[in-house]
């Protein structure tokens, strides 16, 4: 080959190299600086460890399935590695596609990079429905296993489509012992990295444990500075569950009695004298106790806030102020039944969730 046709062929290959370098390197780039997020090994955890803030997905049918999964983008988009979703809300499916998007783009380098719990609705709350409720939610989310399955609720209603309110008549006697070796069942298949409960008080829990082989990893609860569980997390510090919080910013509040959270003056002294928002001082209260924080928001600034609260502390007396708010639950049994009919095999009590 001539010297200057070898020289231009050598010169087209080195522009290839740098272009594959180029295009390698901006991959990279394009991926969110990582927030440092602390991460905790749940008990009987056969998955990747559940970072230490997540993101929930609970939602009304009105919204549409563009933006949920538009959301959920966001989410990845800033760094968040763990979300929460259930057959209930109707964001099983846009957040898969929303991970599924992601890893095409290299926000993420594979599905295993990203934490996703999901939940067993009450409807489906039967020995022989636990496992294809699991499948059909893993076809939602196109995974072939979630990190985490969540019993949803202590409350077992006649099969159905998930959906609320329920009705009174419809609810009965929760099979502690044939629902739990249906989730069990789930973990051994490797379709349920970690198994666990939701909304689940120590009475509750009693009877779990009483019956299971593989104790649940976790309790997800409604928590916050306004109702604090001080009782469940006691419980399950002491028998190494993991506890983690929904509505950390006071968000079930949808009859429009305001938010106690949000608008707590306590929370705002401490937000101003710190130099963050009432949101950020939360979310970092409840991980101060041991507590994974679940804030759900739409707003692409606010998701990238609820990420920075890794890096500094609240003061003795901040703590001693929060642990004096005066406390207020707001989910209920009660308020997942439609009030119309009446109770026929099984006591509200027994399914009541809120425990000091």
């Amino acid at each position: 080959m001539p010297a200057p046709a070898a020289a231009e062929q050598l010169g087209r290959h080195r522009a290839h190299a740098r272009a594959f370098l180029d295009r390698s390197v901006g991959r990279e780039l394009a991926r969110p600086a990582m927030a440092a997020v602390p991460e905790v090994a749940l008990r009987h955890g056969a998955g990747r460890p559940m970072p230490a803030v997540g993101v929930g997905t609970a939602d009304s049918a009105a919204t549409s399935p563009e933006t949920k999964r538009g959301a959920a983008l966001a989410a990845l988009e800033v760094g968040f590695r763990h979300f929460d979703t259930a057959a209930l809300y109707g964001t099983e499916a846009p957040l898969g596609e929303a991970i599924a998007e992601a890893t095409r783009r290299g926000l993420v380098a594979s599905r295993e990079e990203v934490f996703v719990t999901t939940k067993l609705w009450c409807t489906q709350c039967h020995p022989g429905l636990v496992l294809p409720s699991l499948r059909e939610s893993l076809r939602n989310l196109q995974m072939e296993y979630v990190d985490l399955y969540l019993v949803h609720w202590p409350i077992s209603v006649k099969p159905g489509p998930p959906m609320l309110p329920v009705k009174r008549g419809d609810a009965v006697p929760f099979d502690f012992e044939g629902v739990w070796r249906a989730m069990e069942e789930c973990h051994r298949l490797g379709l349920a990295k970690a198994i666990g409960v939701s909304n689940f008080t120590t009475k509750h829990l009693d009877k779990l444990l009483a019956v299971a082989t593989i104790p649940p990893a976790v309790n997800q609860v409604e928590m916050n500075p306004v109702w604090q569980q001080r009782t469940v997390r006691e419980y399950c510090a002491a028998k190494g569950i993991r506890v983690a919080a929904y509505s950390p910013l006071g968000g079930q509040n949808w009859i429009g009695e305001g938010n106690d959270v949000m608008e707590s003056p306590v929370l705002a002294d401490i937000a101003r004298a710190r130099g963050k928002s009432i949101a950020q001082v939360s979310l970092r209260w409840i991980h101060e106790q041991g507590v994974t924080p679940i804030p759900k928001s739409y707003n692409k600034e606010r998701l990238k806030q609820n990420l920075e609260i890794f890096d500094w502390e609240l003061t003795k007396e901040d703590r001693l102020k929060i642990s004096q708010i005066p406390q207020k639950k707001i989910v209920t049994a009660a308020r997942m039944f439609s009030p119309d009919g009446e109770f026929a095999s099984v006591d509200l009590s027994d399914m009541e969730i809120v425990e000091e």
